[in-house]
């Protein structure tokens, strides 16, 4: 079964001989880290910097010439780095033998694309905060272990989640952290011809644009999507900065551009899915997005665009507390979505319908992203 190939950009420079230009390609793979054998090598390279960073990028950017030099007259160094160079190139060929290939030998149609408001892969990528992420970055695991044809899609939080300590006085106090990109085990994703992706997205009055960073985990990539470019609005660059920012209305526009965006991502990279999963709410946005593409592209109603969407998408929540259910003031979807629902041919209170949950006295109790997706599922979970 043939692994889905993501173009990407060089934008880390990294001097490695050519005796060890196998670490080029491990160190942006996430398949080191769940092996413990690359963790060994990475380890032996320089054991001071491995402990402080975790990080292969960061390890190797900061690696003295003297001590390649070492490392290639080290002969038990270069048959530990054979051993995992082989462990690695057969766990990712073509030719390797897969429960999904063996179940599904035939198989023609598209992966699964994954949509998830976090990963937790490694502490070297702090893009989680806890259970979701741990459970989105295990998904993208166990469907690479199993040969599973599958692509996620999610948000690149150039500051992640924050990180807590413990003042003098014994307080806790937390930060966020600002990650170096070109640092993580990431790559920029390219078009065919060698330039930068970007897919533009619109928000009420205005459109922001966003690049993707692959992160390749075994053999599933994922697509992180990122509002920090030049060409956006001051007050647009931060959408994607921080891991469930605190501004309803940023946070509306963050979950748009992971559901609306996160189609157009796909849809510029010529990727077709046959399944489409939202992991928890807040990729909800997606099947509006979809429904779009139906009633444009098939001149049919937004109603059965919806319908046509509901077949191929499922959806998955472990969050049963309102805490973990994203709800939004209906004035505030209004204000981003009359546009939206006059361009499909519904009304916005049709629309606002989709996401509606009454309370016990007959009120309105908002716009809430769960209700949206059991709406627009085939299945839930």
């Amino acid at each position: 079964m043939r692994s889905l190939q993501i173009p990407t950009l060089t934008h880390t420079e990294i001097e490695i001989p050519v005796e060890l230009s196998g670490l080029r390609g491990l160190m942006f793979n996430l398949w080191w880290t769940w092996s413990h054998p690359a963790h060994r090598l990475f380890h032996r390279i320089d054991p001071v910097r491995w402990q402080h960073y975790h990080n292969p990028v960061e390890l190797l950017l900061n690696l003295e010439a003297h001590r390649w030099e070492q490392l290639l007259l080290d002969d038990a160094f270069l048959a530990q780095y054979r051993d995992v160079m082989d462990d690695f190139e057969r766990y990712m060929s073509e030719d390797a033998e897969t429960w999904f290939g063996r179940t599904h030998p035939d198989h023609a149609g598209g992966p699964v694309a994954y949509f998830s408001t976090e990963y937790g892969w490694h502490d070297a990528l702090g893009i989680y905060s806890g259970g979701l992420g741990i459970l989105s970055g295990d998904h993208c695991k166990s469907a690479s272990d199993e040969g599973i044809p599958f692509v996620g899609v999610g948000l690149m939080y150039r500051r992640g989640y924050f990180l807590q300590t413990i003042d003098a006085d014994g307080h806790q106090q937390h930060f966020y952290p600002d990650y170096d990109v070109r640092r993580l085990p990431l790559q920029l994703v390219a078009t065919e011809d060698g330039r930068e992706a970007t897919v533009d997205v619109p928000l009420h009055d205005r459109t922001v644009r966003v690049r993707m960073w692959l992160a390749q985990v075994g053999r599933v990539p994922v697509l992180l999507l990122d509002s920090d470019l030049l060409e956006n609005a001051p007050q647009d660059r931060p959408i994607t900065s921080i891991l469930y920012v605190r501004g309803r209305e940023m946070r509306l526009c963050q979950e748009i551009l992971l559901g609306i965006g996160g189609v157009r991502a796909l849809r510029a990279l010529g990727i077709e899915p046959s399944v489409w999963h939202m992991n928890e709410g807040h990729s909800a946005l997606m099947a509006l997005e979809r429904a779009r593409e139906r009633v444009e592209k098939d001149h049919v109603p937004f109603e059965a665009a919806l319908a046509r969407t509901r077949t191929d998408t499922v959806f998955t929540t472990h969050t049963p507390v309102p805490a973990g259910n994203e709800t939004f003031d209906t004035g505030l979807v209004r204000k981003y979505f009359e546009g939206f629902a006059s361009t499909v041919g519904t009304t916005i209170d049709d629309l606002l319908a989709l996401g509606r949950v009454p309370e016990a006295d007959g009120g309105d109790d908002g716009f809430n992203l769960t209700a949206l997706a059991i709406r627009t599922s085939s299945a839930t979970n």
